[in-house]
């Protein structure tokens, strides 16, 4: 057995065992919330089957002097080239699942990103990884109350700012519909019956309090119903991110940013004008656009063209530790997850997050050490050419 296989529990070695073991621990709403993509879902399928198609060239006759997966990006020095990306409403997936992720990746020496729409907040995540973590901002229709979001952040110190450009208009996700679920969700008589199916998750629930978006609640009235609640949400989320309001941003904010959805090059050139850290190419896992390009695509092409330029991510569609050496070997500089993170929560509880960072790291460096990397930045030699 691979020693590498003791770190972590060996009944789920894989993303597809969490997955299957989340499943049958939470709610069918909040697994089909996670779950779900965009209209008939086929960009939800596209990102993963796409990554299928990069094969990478082993090497069993060179020297190999070890395995380095230290990555420096933005002045820090992660212990892994992947990081946690941000997922609304965490804490309907698992109870908490916020804080046991941040823990975990503080532990690991990886990136967690918080949602604006998380059940955490902006002060709670700061003080579980000593100020290490990034946020993603859905931008606010008004300014005042990005002013004061970014002065929350300012405060406690993050030093990444992801700007979240894709979504000018909500998906439509046929699951969610379906299930009822809005923002924030509603507990209907059938998902009453789905929550009371699964002990674990509801008497969770039960101890840890009913989710909410725990960092915008200072400015959400005290007596909000659920309804106006989700009127809040759409009136205060609603609308395109331009170059205009993110070079705002830029304006304003002193630490690093980056621009997450950027998928061609007139937005690569866009984000290179505004004075842009970093890009991370995205789709929102699936959710936004059916009729849209897997990520794994345009993302040799935008490194090739532009990677000296600004540090180039991905995220959407990744799913193991080969797909992260591949986006590598692509030309991405870091690589992020969402949904195999949240399975792993959702399977787990709290030992989940320390076990899906433990696995990814050992699937890595068996990947790395088949292919014959010894660091990160050796990846791209690897890549077979079509």
């Amino acid at each position: 057995m691979n020693p590498d296989l003791l770190k972590y529990n060996p009944q789920y070695p894989s993303v597809s065992d969490l997955k299957r073991k989340a499943k049958r621990r939470i709610p069918k709403f909040a697994f089909d919330y996670l779950e779900g993509g965009c209209n008939e879902e086929i960009n939800l399928w596209r990102n993963e089957a796409d990554f299928r198609d990069v094969q990478l060239i082993p090497r069993y006759l060179k020297k190999h002097f070890g395995v380095d997966m230290r990555t420096e990006l933005f002045g820090h020095v992660y212990d892994a080239p992947f990081g946690i990306s941000p997922i609304g409403l965490q804490g309907l997936m698992w109870p908490n699942a916020p804080e046991i992720l941040a823990k975990a990746a503080l532990k690991h020496n990886i990136p967690y990103t918080l949602s604006t729409v998380s059940t955490s907040s902006i002060e709670r995540i700061a003080e579980v990884t000593e100020s290490q973590f990034w946020f993603q901002l859905y931008h606010p229709t008004e300014n005042k109350l990005r002013d004061d979001i970014l002065r929350r952040l300012e405060a406690v110190q993050c030093p990444v700012l992801v700007v979240l450009v894709d979504v000018p208009s909500f998906g439509l996700r046929y699951r969610e519909i379906k299930a009822g679920l809005s923002m924030p969700p509603k507990m209907t008589i059938n998902n009453f019956l789905q929550a009371a199916a699964r002990p674990a998750w509801a008497f969770e629930t039960l101890r840890v309090g009913i989710p909410e978006f725990a960092t915008l609640k200072p400015y959400m009235g005290k007596d909000l119903n659920l309804s106006q609640l989700g009127k809040f949400m759409n009136a205060t989320f609603t609308g395109r991110v331009d170059a205009d309001k993110v070079k705002a941003l830029r304006d304003l904010w002193k630490g690093k940013l980056v621009i997450k959805g950027v998928v061609c090059e007139e937005d690569m050139e866009e984000s290179i004008r505004i004075g842009a850290d970093g890009i991370i190419v995205s789709n929102h896992g699936g959710r936004q656009i059916d009729a849209g390009e897997s990520t794994i695509k345009p993302l040799k092409g935008l490194a090739d063209k532009y990677g000296d330029r600004m540090k180039i991510m991905i995220d959407s569609g990744l799913r193991s530790g080969p797909d992260i050496g591949r986006s590598l070997a692509c030309g991405a500089h870091f690589t992020f997850m969402g949904r195999p993170f949240m399975y792993g929560v959702a399977a787990l509880g709290r030992e989940g997050g320390d076990h899906t960072i433990a696995m990814l790291k050992a699937q890595l460096k068996q990947v790395m050490e088949q292919v014959c990397c010894e660091k990160i930045g050796d990846f791209p030699a690897t890549l077979v050419s079509k």
